[in-house]
């Protein structure tokens, strides 16, 4: 199969969504931006200066050739997703934001999206997620094979949601590259996992709840993170805080230091020493 055939991703996308009785497409409409608000306001529960997105932005973005899609369940609206284009331009989209409502209708969107983009002749999907949420990290990882790029602090400033509130909004900016073979298998079903995780070692662990770094190192190591960092910002924010600037000080870290982090797996983010490049 050409990784690059928008037929061939569109196929794979539809097989996705067809798997959960779901049905991914643009939408267009304030009335159907409205629905968005709607889902989204039920997910993250913003303060009312605070949106993830307003409809009249995704009204604006969509008419200027920009990505907003909605996945349903029959006449249910279980997911959207929204993005924009970015640079390099004419090669780069960015997503916005994504939330969803029904097991794998996240997966259906992203399918989508990686379609749309594939038939516009796009080579780059980033988007940014939160490093201490550990299914997101499996989701964007091992589930879709994107690879973070870097490791952004306090990207967003203060959050008002329910989601975010009281943490600061760290964030890890991931590329997926459509055409991808990683990609294009894990869009099959087949989930990526770095040769490097078996013999990777430990810098950060969990130990009875609590971050640990550890005075390790080797060609590729594991960076924990918690179990479950919403729970903790509710029940024990002081821990949660722990874990915010360890995994920033020794991710962060590593990766500004020029490590390259491959995955994600049993709970930890693979990082690896890049290869020398060719002369």
């Amino acid at each position: 199969m050409n990784p690059c055939d928008p037929v061939a991703a569109w196929d794979q996308a539809a097989r996705a969504a067809g798997r959960r009785g779901l049905r991914v497409a643009e939408l267009r409409t304030i009335a159907e931006f409205e629905r968005v608000v709607r889902l989204f306001d039920g997910i993250w529960h913003p303060e009312p200066w605070n949106p993830p997105i307003t409809a009249e932005l995704m009204r604006a973005l969509s008419h200027a050739g920009g990505y907003v899609a909605g996945a349903f369940e029959g006449r249910e609206l279980v997911g959207a997703a929204v993005a924009f284009l970015a640079a390099p331009a004419g090669q780069a989209l960015h997503s916005h934001v994504t939330g969803a409502v029904r097991p794998g209708a996240g997966f259906a969107l992203k399918l989508h999206q990686r379609a749309w983009a594939l038939e516009r002749g796009l080579s780059r999907i980033t988007w940014t997620f939160d490093p201490l949420v550990r299914r997101n990290a499996h989701f964007n990882l091992a589930k879709l094979a994107a690879l973070p790029e870097e490791y952004l602090p306090d990207f967003y400033g203060s959050m008002g949601d329910a989601v975010n509130a009281g943490d600061e909004s760290d964030r890890v900016l991931v590329v997926w590259r459509p055409a991808d073979p990683r990609v294009v298998r894990a869009c099959d079903g087949l989930p990526h996992r770095p040769a490097g995780a078996d013999d990777a070692v430990a810098v950060l662990a969990d130990r009875d709840g609590l971050p640990v770094a550890l005075p390790a190192d080797g060609p590729a190591v594991l960076v924990a993170v918690p179990a479950d960092v919403e729970t903790l910002r509710r029940t024990a924010p002081e821990t949660a805080k722990a874990w915010r600037h360890a995994v920033r000080d020794v991710l962060g870290g590593l990766m500004a230091r020029g490590r390259a982090v491959t995955g994600f797996a049993g709970g930890c983010y693979v990082v690896e020493r890049r290869s020398p490049a060719p002369e």
